[in-house]
């Protein structure tokens, strides 16, 4: 007989409490294997799919997408020793987020394939009007992202109603978009028009009433609402803990680039794995760490103590469809130019993926925020709690520059530090952004720290 085991939301770690559904990927009646993903869900920290660690099959689903569970609530229920398709009838114990499975999902199956799956006939939208009635059956429907599937689910709108216009009807977000002014359309049409001959016009002598006095109303202002949760809500919740808490100050400095660019060139040229500015920077930030301490530290104001922190994990700003987020590069400090290119082009890819896992999304010791790829020279940024400072690179760009004594065109970036006013005075603030400047401007400062 089978056994019916009750499978519910894992702890996540980090500090996290809670994560809202956003794709279920198994029905009532599926047969999963041991291991298998059964579920997308987005923390505040990333979005990940949470793998079961029963055999069996899938008897019930609690909670629709969109709905937001805490930790230790009922996710699913398998029925385990029913029959299926493997011999895997125990828990492997990977239930934690972040942790993967080495074998490839089983094939979803129907316990009961001669069942037929009712379809209905629907209108779909496609990006180009020319879509036509078709039947859609019940199911997951194939959608290029999260992010569009909500942005479906926070209109109102039926994602079964639509034809994708990608692969094999893959819906994109153009579809999504196109639809819902449809949608805007069809109801500012739909508003009765005025019928002149419907009823008599009043007499010429008939006095007209005055207008009515504007009435205030207390409504919510009318636009689009935006739910502050999921990634964009921990972002909100840090910077603003940060501005509450940290008393900031920003220096700035201007600096000749261009033999910094020089060696760069030369390196790649020199065969081996290609090094990336943002490697040559982070490595410039580490040793300019090493001889000024106090900036790599946190704040314990209940015990009223500056901690110098002996690692440096340093963070780097990485902009995604889902918002801003900061993987961390574990151990900064001890990894060369190579392997800190490695590691940024590892963690960049899993952020537009959304597969960062909570432990590379926190820890930081750090923050190198590269905003020259937004093609803006300066910013003052918000320091990412509990860190105590941030180091800013603005675009790198041809300008005039006075070198050796003569007017030359040179390439010239723009460094920004933002820093934590409690634990270090300008002092220090302006020698380690003045290093900083000096090994960009001289590169072969940094075989001092090699």
């Amino acid at each position: 007989m089978a056994q019916v085991l009750e499978f519910k939301l894992p702890d996540l770690g980090e500090g996290l409490t809670g994560a809202e559904i956003v794709r279920w990927l198994v029905q009532v009646g599926d047969v999963v294997a041991v291991d298998q993903p059964v579920v997308e869900v987005e923390t505040a920290k990333a979005m990940v799919d949470v793998p079961c660690p029963y055999a069996g099959v899938v008897t019930a689903r609690f909670g629709e997408e969109g709905t937001e569970l805490p930790v230790g609530a009922p996710l699913l229920t398998v029925a385990v020793g029913a029959p299926a398709p493997t011999d895997e009838t125990e828990g492997s114990g990977n239930v934690l987020v972040g942790y993967g499975t080495s074998q490839a999902p089983a094939r979803r199956r129907r316990v009961r394939p001669g069942e037929s799956v009712p379809a209905v006939p629907v209108e779909p939208v496609s990006a180009n009007g020319r879509a036509t009635v078709q039947e859609v059956p019940e199911g997951p429907v194939p959608v290029i992202s999260p992010l569009v599937r909500r942005l479906a689910r926070e209109n109102g709108l039926d994602l079964r109603e639509l034809h994708g216009s990608g692969p094999d009807g893959l819906i994109l977000r153009a579809d999504v978009e196109y639809a819902l002014r449809a949608a805007a359309a069809r109801g500012r049409t739909a508003v009765p028009s005025a019928e002149p001959h419907t009823h008599p016009a009043p007499a010429p002598s008939a006095p007209v009433p005055p207008a009515p006095a504007p009435v205030r109303s207390s409504a919510p202002p009318s636009g689009i609402r935006v739910p502050l949760k999921g990634v964009r809500g921990a972002v909100a919740d840090k910077l603003s803990r940060s501005r509450r808490e940290i008393p900031d100050a920003t220096c700035w400095v201007d600096a000749d680039a261009t033999e910094l660019m020089r060696a760069r060139t030369a390196m790649n040229g020199a065969g081996g794995p290609k090094i990336s500015l943002l490697a040559l920077l982070a490595r410039i930030c580490t040793a300019a760490l090493a001889r000024y301490p106090e900036l790599n530290s946190t704040v314990d104001m209940e015990a009223r103590e500056v901690v110098q922190l002996d690692h440096v994990h340093l963070g780097f700003a990485a902009q995604t469809e889902r918002g801003l987020v900061v993987p961390v590069v574990r151990d900064a400090h001890a990894r060369d130019a190579e392997s800190l290119t490695a590691e940024f082009a590892r963690l960049t890819e899993a952020a537009r993926a959304g597969t960062l896992t909570p432990a590379e999304l926190t820890g930081g010791t750090f923050t190198l925020n590269n905003y020259g790829v937004f093609g803006v020279d300066g910013s003052t940024p918000i320091i990412n709690h509990p860190e105590a400072a941030m180091l800013g690179v603005g675009r790198i760009i041809p300008k005039p520059w006075v070198h050796e004594g003569e007017l030359a065109v040179r390439q010239v970036v723009e460094l920004s530090l933002t820093f934590d006013h409690r634990v270090c005075d300008g002092g220090t603030a302006g020698g380690f952004l003045r290093h900083v400047a000096d090994c960009v401007e001289q590169p072969a400062v940094l075989l001092r720290t090699l």
